[in-house]
Protein backbone atom coordinates (compact mmCIF):
# COMPACT_ATOMS: atom_id res chain seq x y z
CA UNK A 1 0.00 0.00 0.00
CA UNK A 2 1.39 3.40 -1.01
CA UNK A 3 0.79 6.50 1.09
CA UNK A 4 0.16 9.90 -0.49
CA UNK A 5 1.44 13.34 0.45
CA UNK A 6 0.16 15.68 3.14
CA UNK A 7 -2.06 18.53 1.92
CA UNK A 8 -0.22 21.63 0.75
CA UNK A 9 -2.65 24.24 2.09
CA UNK A 10 -2.75 27.31 4.31
CA UNK A 11 -5.28 29.57 5.97
CA UNK A 12 -5.13 31.68 2.76
CA UNK A 13 -6.08 28.81 0.43
CA UNK A 14 -9.10 29.89 -1.65
CA UNK A 15 -8.89 27.30 -4.44
CA UNK A 16 -7.85 23.72 -3.78
CA UNK A 17 -6.51 21.61 -6.65
CA UNK A 18 -7.17 17.92 -6.06
CA UNK A 19 -5.23 15.36 -8.05
CA UNK A 20 -5.83 11.63 -7.83
CA UNK A 21 -2.64 10.23 -6.27
CA UNK A 22 1.06 11.16 -6.71
CA UNK A 23 2.97 9.38 -9.44
CA UNK A 24 6.15 7.43 -8.79
CA UNK A 25 8.44 10.44 -9.38
CA UNK A 26 6.38 12.59 -7.02
CA UNK A 27 6.36 9.94 -4.29
CA UNK A 28 10.13 9.44 -4.56
CA UNK A 29 10.75 13.20 -4.42
CA UNK A 30 7.96 13.76 -1.85
CA UNK A 31 6.75 16.63 -4.03
CA UNK A 32 3.46 17.36 -5.74
CA UNK A 33 3.80 17.15 -9.51
CA UNK A 34 7.42 16.06 -9.31
CA UNK A 35 7.47 14.47 -12.77
CA UNK A 36 9.15 17.06 -15.05
CA UNK A 37 6.83 16.36 -18.01
CA UNK A 38 3.69 17.10 -15.98
CA UNK A 39 2.30 20.51 -16.98
CA UNK A 40 1.12 21.56 -13.49
CA UNK A 41 3.96 23.95 -12.62
CA UNK A 42 4.21 25.19 -16.22
CA UNK A 43 0.49 26.05 -16.21
CA UNK A 44 0.82 27.97 -12.94
CA UNK A 45 3.75 29.95 -14.32
CA UNK A 46 1.70 30.80 -17.43
CA UNK A 47 -1.24 31.90 -15.25
CA UNK A 48 1.01 34.10 -13.07
CA UNK A 49 3.63 35.37 -15.56
CA UNK A 50 4.27 38.62 -13.68
CA UNK A 51 5.60 36.71 -10.69
CA UNK A 52 8.35 34.27 -11.72
CA UNK A 53 8.26 30.86 -10.13
CA UNK A 54 11.24 30.31 -7.79
CA UNK A 55 13.99 27.98 -8.97
CA UNK A 56 17.30 26.71 -7.68
CA UNK A 57 18.15 25.47 -4.19
CA UNK A 58 15.09 24.43 -2.20
CA UNK A 59 12.99 25.22 -5.27
CA UNK A 60 10.11 22.91 -4.31
CA UNK A 61 9.75 24.58 -0.92
CA UNK A 62 9.90 28.01 -2.56
CA UNK A 63 7.41 26.99 -5.30
CA UNK A 64 5.09 25.64 -2.62
CA UNK A 65 5.21 28.95 -0.73
CA UNK A 66 4.78 30.78 -4.06
CA UNK A 67 1.49 28.99 -4.83
CA UNK A 68 0.24 29.22 -1.24
CA UNK A 69 0.88 32.99 -1.30
CA UNK A 70 -1.47 33.22 -4.29
CA UNK A 71 -4.37 31.45 -2.54
CA UNK A 72 -3.85 28.03 -4.12
CA UNK A 73 -3.64 24.69 -2.32
CA UNK A 74 -2.85 21.17 -3.54
CA UNK A 75 -3.90 17.73 -2.32
CA UNK A 76 -5.15 14.42 -3.71
CA UNK A 77 -8.42 12.54 -3.44
CA UNK A 78 -6.64 9.36 -2.37
CA UNK A 79 -4.71 9.08 0.89
CA UNK A 80 -3.38 5.64 -0.05
CA UNK A 81 -3.70 2.97 -2.71
CA UNK A 82 -2.02 0.05 -4.40
CA UNK A 83 -0.55 0.83 -7.81
CA UNK A 84 2.15 -0.35 -10.19
CA UNK A 85 3.60 2.61 -12.09
CA UNK A 86 1.98 6.05 -12.24
CA UNK A 87 -1.19 5.67 -14.30
CA UNK A 88 -4.54 6.35 -12.64
CA UNK A 89 -5.93 3.30 -14.41
CA UNK A 90 -3.57 1.14 -12.31
CA UNK A 91 -4.91 2.39 -8.95
CA UNK A 92 -6.30 -0.43 -6.80
CA UNK A 93 -7.80 -0.45 -3.30
CA UNK A 94 -7.90 3.37 -2.99
CA UNK A 95 -8.54 5.03 0.36
CA UNK A 96 -10.25 8.42 0.00
CA UNK A 97 -8.90 11.36 2.01
CA UNK A 98 -11.01 12.89 4.77
CA UNK A 99 -12.04 16.23 3.23
CA UNK A 100 -13.87 17.45 6.35
CA UNK A 101 -10.56 18.61 7.86
CA UNK A 102 -10.21 21.20 5.08
CA UNK A 103 -12.71 23.55 6.69
CA UNK A 104 -10.44 24.08 9.71
CA UNK A 105 -7.19 24.23 7.71
CA UNK A 106 -8.58 26.46 4.96
CA UNK A 107 -11.09 28.97 6.36
CA UNK A 108 -10.85 31.07 3.16
CA UNK A 109 -11.62 28.07 0.88
CA UNK A 110 -14.19 28.93 -1.76
CA UNK A 111 -13.78 26.30 -4.51
CA UNK A 112 -12.27 22.94 -5.44
CA UNK A 113 -10.86 21.98 -8.84
CA UNK A 114 -10.31 18.33 -9.67
CA UNK A 115 -7.21 17.81 -11.81
CA UNK A 116 -8.43 15.14 -14.23
CA UNK A 117 -11.11 12.50 -14.49
CA UNK A 118 -9.99 10.09 -11.77
CA UNK A 119 -10.01 12.89 -9.22
CA UNK A 120 -13.36 14.20 -10.49
CA UNK A 121 -14.97 10.81 -9.80
CA UNK A 122 -14.98 12.00 -6.18
CA UNK A 123 -16.72 15.33 -6.81
CA UNK A 124 -19.72 13.95 -4.93
CA UNK A 125 -17.57 13.90 -1.77
CA UNK A 126 -16.05 17.33 -2.25
CA UNK A 127 -19.32 18.99 -3.25
CA UNK A 128 -20.66 18.10 0.22
CA UNK A 129 -18.36 20.82 1.57
CA UNK A 130 -20.68 23.38 -0.05
CA UNK A 131 -18.21 24.97 -2.50
CA UNK A 132 -18.25 25.13 -6.29
CA UNK A 133 -16.49 22.08 -7.73
CA UNK A 134 -14.79 22.12 -11.13
CA UNK A 135 -13.18 19.56 -13.39
CA UNK A 136 -10.01 20.86 -15.04
CA UNK A 137 -8.12 18.85 -17.65
CA UNK A 138 -5.39 16.66 -16.27
CA UNK A 139 -1.92 18.19 -16.38
CA UNK A 140 -0.46 14.70 -16.83
CA UNK A 141 1.48 13.98 -20.01
CA UNK A 142 -0.84 10.97 -20.38
CA UNK A 143 -3.58 13.51 -21.24
CA UNK A 144 -2.15 14.03 -24.73
CA UNK A 145 -5.56 14.74 -26.32
CA UNK A 146 -5.48 18.25 -24.79
CA UNK A 147 -2.83 20.70 -26.00
CA UNK A 148 -0.99 22.79 -23.43
CA UNK A 149 -2.84 25.90 -24.65
CA UNK A 150 -6.23 24.23 -24.27
CA UNK A 151 -5.36 23.00 -20.75
CA UNK A 152 -4.12 26.48 -19.82
CA UNK A 153 -7.34 28.14 -21.02
CA UNK A 154 -9.49 25.78 -18.94
CA UNK A 155 -7.36 26.27 -15.83
CA UNK A 156 -7.21 30.04 -16.32
CA UNK A 157 -11.02 30.18 -16.51
CA UNK A 158 -11.35 28.64 -13.02
CA UNK A 159 -8.63 30.88 -11.59
CA UNK A 160 -10.36 33.97 -13.01
CA UNK A 161 -13.69 32.98 -11.46
CA UNK A 162 -12.02 33.01 -8.05
CA UNK A 163 -9.88 36.13 -8.54
CA UNK A 164 -6.57 34.26 -8.54
CA UNK A 165 -5.20 35.92 -11.67
CA UNK A 166 -2.57 38.67 -11.31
Amino acid sequence: MLTGLAPLVSSRTRLLILGSFPGVASLVAQQYYGYPQNHFWKILQAIWPSCPMPAGVNSYQKRSEWLLDRGLGVWDVYAACEREGSLDSSIRQPVVNDFSQLLQQCPALEAIAHNGGESFKHARHTSLLGFPVYKVPSTSPANASWSFERKLAAWRDVFEKHRLID
